[in-house]
């Protein structure tokens, strides 16, 4: 057999149904859209863009989680201001709760020392990946938001092909060598036949306090050019701001009050 590219519309090969069949959610959860949030590479700031489209949506009125597939790198729990570990019913997990009812489960909700390494090879983290969707109690869940780790190794294809993934949004910032990464992420999504909601650039640009004017600490913006290029639209560029770092630093991110997200929610919504 030759090796798999996740295009089936060009392969001859004849897998079985089980190769590709989604994994079941379980009983005791119904989980109605699942976006998964991908970057093409690690520090653009995609966990954060993650919570504040939780809370987004949470605001609006909707049931939301957050499943931590960065499972070696996992950030989530703090953002929340999470500390607690998670509880077993004995066949299944239940999340951890956030202050104003989000839904979260992470790895280092797992651990007694959530300093520890998790230094698993990549089959033992997807199935664990796994296991947070099939063996975690979510409930009744409007929108489940999944943190992807960087890049386009095991989890993303993982996450691509045993998730029922409505949906990706792909995270950057502006530097013209995180934007052509990012291209990865993106043709990795159109291999696995999953739809690109469109594009959220971090860090584009720092308010002077003094003026208002914006810097672009990082340069000028490529974002529209790779947007355009592959029939997407930007839907938020979210600038550096040191009261949203320190509400991540504090755990208190669902009490950053400014909407940075642009179309990022609606755009969710129209799902």
């Amino acid at each position: 057999m030759s090796e798999c590219t996740h295009d089936c519309s060009n392969c001859s090969e004849k897998c079985s149904e089980s190769a590709i069949q989604k994994e079941a959610q379980n009983e005791l959860s119904d989980i109605k859209k699942v976006i998964g949030v991908v970057s093409g590479k690690g520090g653009v700031g995609k966990s954060l863009v993650t919570s504040l489209l939780a809370v987004s949506m949470r605001r609006a009125g909707f049931k939301t989680a957050v499943l931590d597939a960065d499972i070696t790198g996992p950030s989530i729990p703090k953002i929340f201001g999470i500390d607690s570990n998670a509880q077993s019913t004995g066949q299944y997990l239940l999340p951890a709760i956030s202050s104003t009812g989000i839904g979260v489960m992470s790895v280092n909700l797992l651990l007694d020392d959530t300093s520890s390494p998790v230094v698993w090879r990549g089959p033992v983290i997807a199935g664990a990946v796994k296991q947070f969707w099939t063996d975690v109690i979510w409930g009744d869940i409007d929108y489940m938001f999944v943190d992807m780790p960087p890049g386009t190794g095991d989890v993303p294809l993982t996450v691509f092909q045993s998730l029922p993934v409505d949906g990706i949004i792909v995270v950057t910032s502006p530097q013209d060598l995180v934007g052509s990464i990012v291209e990865k992420a993106i043709n990795m999504a159109g291999l696995m036949d999953i739809p690109v909601l469109g594009i959220v650039e971090n860090m584009s640009y720092v308010k002077c306090p003094h003026c208002g004017e914006e810097l672009k600490v990082f340069g000028e913006s490529h974002i529209e050019a790779i947007a355009s290029r592959h029939g997407l639209s930007v839907l938020a560029r979210i600038p550096m701001k040191p009261e949203l770092a320190a509400k991540c630093d504090s755990g208190e991110i669902e009490f950053f009050e400014e909407d940075l997200l642009g179309g990022a929610a609606e755009k969710i919504k129209s799902l």
